[in-house]
């Protein structure tokens, strides 16, 4: 197949990306106006014989400070076919456009999985004092095209990031946590819960929490039990503006692509949620919880609530989000893996992000710049 890559309106993105059965949240064209520092351009890939086009990527600029070059970034994109024969035709003329537009460093997300672990396996192996990481574990599946992606890319010159690498702003997680919900009853889905988060959710039951949906003018109340987490867990949180435009951007594209929830006792709001949607794939993708209330279980009752919703709109994973790959019961992440493995579900290993710098010296100099940030 030859290929020819252009700049396309965001309606012909969204027409492309609403065709697909999902993609990620981070390659909407809307995730543009959620990210209002970067400048933002719609790539897209049409197939020469037939003119239909075949792929589309969401690309972030972000100036390196004092001088006029960029930093092009495409957060776990493009959607693109990763297991074509001929990636190479795909992305050569992806680095020429964009470094003619100023990039010197090209940052991207390949949204492939190279591996999954079932919550049985991770369970053994928490208990396994030989096992420290998720790597240690054997996989139960395994996607051999993920490796042969890798070794393309590394052919064509990208680089690895180190996890958590340099670039800036906002790495993503290699690491997710999903429940697959293709194929499967509520009841399965249900089944498949660990002993203490069914008796969780019966527990929050009991004790009559209920759970809402909130809507843009409760998003001052998210922020409330957002800050608190962001004390208590000691990372810096972001800003109300940043979810009110995450909230304005994503629904003014589609009124369903972002979601707001809360769990309460008693009128007292304990712990909140934010999800979000694009075709079957659904994301927990921000939590927030009080300090008091932790008694009632509100965080289990919300999530059975949203993996309950996210069924009832036909999706086909419901999805964590990050996890660290430490299984170590002393690393300060440990908890996070702990509570959504107790979902059942699966872990996932990304190919992870990889780095093409048009300019090494500029590229370097991001590095340490980034490094004493």
């Amino acid at each position: 197949m030859s290929l020819t890559l252009r700049t396309i309106s965001r309606e012909q993105h969204l027409a492309y990306i609403q065709s697909l059965p999902s993609a990620s949240h981070m390659q909407v064209p809307a995730w543009a106006d959620v990210k209002a520092e970067w400048r933002s351009e719609s790539l897209g890939w049409f197939d020469d014989k037939t003119g239909e086009m075949v792929g589309a990527g969401l690309v972030l600029y972000r100036q390196l400070p004092k001088i006029k070059r960029y930093l092009a970034y495409l957060p776990e994109g493009p959607v693109i076919n990763w297991f074509a024969p001929n990636l190479t035709d795909w992305l050569e003329p992806m680095l020429a456009h964009l470094k003619h537009q100023g990039a010197f460093s090209v940052k991207m997300g390949p949204p492939v999985i190279i591996r999954r672990w079932e919550a049985p396996s991770i369970k053994a192996g928490i208990q396994n004092p030989d096992v420290k990481r998720l790597r240690d574990i054997e996989a139960d599946f395994i996607e051999p095209r993920a490796f042969e992606v890798a070794d393309k890319l590394r052919r064509m010159g990208w680089q690895q990031g180190e996890d958590g690498g340099a670039g800036f702003g906002d790495v993503q997680p290699r690491y997710v946590y999903q429940v697959p919900l293709a194929n499967r009853s509520l009841e399965e889905v249900h089944k498949n819960f660990n002993q203490l988060w069914r008796r969780n959710i019966k527990k929050a039951e009991k004790a009559g929490v209920e759970v809402v949906q909130g809507g843009y003018h409760d998003l001052e109340e998210w922020q409330r039990l957002y800050e608190i987490t962001a004390v208590r867990d000691h990372f810096r949180p972001r800003p109300l503006s940043y979810f009110q435009r995450m909230w304005t951007a994503l629904n003014t594209e589609d009124p369903n692509r972002m979601r707001l929830y809360f769990a309460r006792h008693n009128g007292v709001n304990l712990s909140a949620a934010t999800m979000l949607i694009v075709g079957g794939h659904v994301w927990y993708s921000y939590g927030a919880s009080d300090n008091i209330g932790r008694e009632v279980r509100p965080s289990n009752a919300m999530q059975w609530r949203m993996l309950r919703d996210a069924y009832a709109l036909g999706a086909t994973v419901y999805d964590l989000r990050g996890i660290s790959d430490s299984l170590d019961e002393t690393d300060h992440l440990f908890g996070l893996i702990q509570f959504k493995v107790g979902t059942g579900g699966q872990a996932a290993e990304y190919l992870g992000e990889w780095d093409f710098p048009l300019n090494k010296l500029l590229h370097k100099a991001l590095d340490i710049y980034m490094s004493r940030r």
